[in-house]
């Protein structure tokens, strides 16, 4: 019998792809138990959900502390060179150097506060299910302590490496594809580049609009999502050198050992 993992979730909207894990954990699909949900947004519905199922939840809320971050000092343990070189999202353009790190100022406050809440539980596994905020190299490095055994998972709405960012299905469909679909992958320190894990597809239909391939899509991450974690429980993920991607990493899936 496969060991149960602690879960935690991190949310900014209505938490429908939080409701499938959850409901996953309560039906035994998953092995593991969700111990918190945490969200950058106050008015974040998906909050309710997870109280209705006696979980525990907290908010920090971004728009505050960036708001006001130049009054509060930077964490001790944060070193802005470090992170502007390690992350790959935003330019290295040297004239864009100092906005660069600005900003990563301001949300490195976020995660540190962040971090606090999330560092009072005991958790195996941290899940993004619609946390829109990018995360930099100065959180992902407090949750992978072991770069071998990445423990931040997010789903996407594409199928990665195509149409990265916050509108994957839209994208998708304006570019005119045939085939649309979700992504869980492990979060590293690009814009959706991370390792993947899974995916699931649907065919666009010719009368099919923006609308109704969302629906297509977002039937597939409930079902791929705790496909995914039931697999990190099963200890079935390995990352391992991706040799046709130099200095990039996917991940394998081991087959189940009876």
């Amino acid at each position: 019998m496969t060991k149960k993992i602690n879960i935690g979730v991190l949310i900014s909207g209505s938490g429908t792809n939080l409701q499938a894990i959850i409901d996953a954990c309560e039906n035994a699909t998953i092995d593991g138990n969700i111990v918190f949900v945490g969200s950058d947004n106050p008015n974040a519905r998906g909050l309710d959900r997870a109280k209705k199922h006696h979980i525990d939840t907290f908010l920090v809320d971004y728009t505050k502390i960036i708001k006001g971050y130049q009054k509060r000092p930077l964490p001790d343990d944060y070193n802005p060179d470090d992170i502007y070189q390690k992350q790959n999202i935003f330019s290295k353009n040297n004239n864009d150097r100092k906005n660069v790190i600005q900003l990563l100022n301001s949300r490195i406050l976020a995660e540190h506060a962040l971090l606090e809440k999330i560092n009072s539980f005991d958790f195996d596994l941290l899940v993004l299910a619609g946390f829109m905020r990018v995360l930099t190299p100065y959180f992902i490095d407090k949750i992978n302590t072991d770069p071998s055994k990445p423990r931040i998972m997010n789903i996407h709405p594409a199928l990665l490496p195509a149409f990265p960012g916050t509108d994957g299905y839209g994208d998708t469909f304006r570019y005119g594809c045939k085939v649309g679909g979700c992504t869980v992958h492990f979060v590293d320190y690009g814009e959706d580049s991370g390792p993947i894990i899974g995916q699931k597809c649907f065919e666009f239909l010719p009368d099919d609009t923006e609308e109704s391939i969302r629906k297509k899509g977002f039937s597939l991450e409930w079902k791929l999502y705790p496909e995914c974690i039931q697999l990190f429980a099963e200890n079935r993920l390995k990352v391992v050198p991706n040799k046709a991607r130099n200095n990039r990493f996917r991940v394998v899936v081991l087959p189940v050992t009876i």
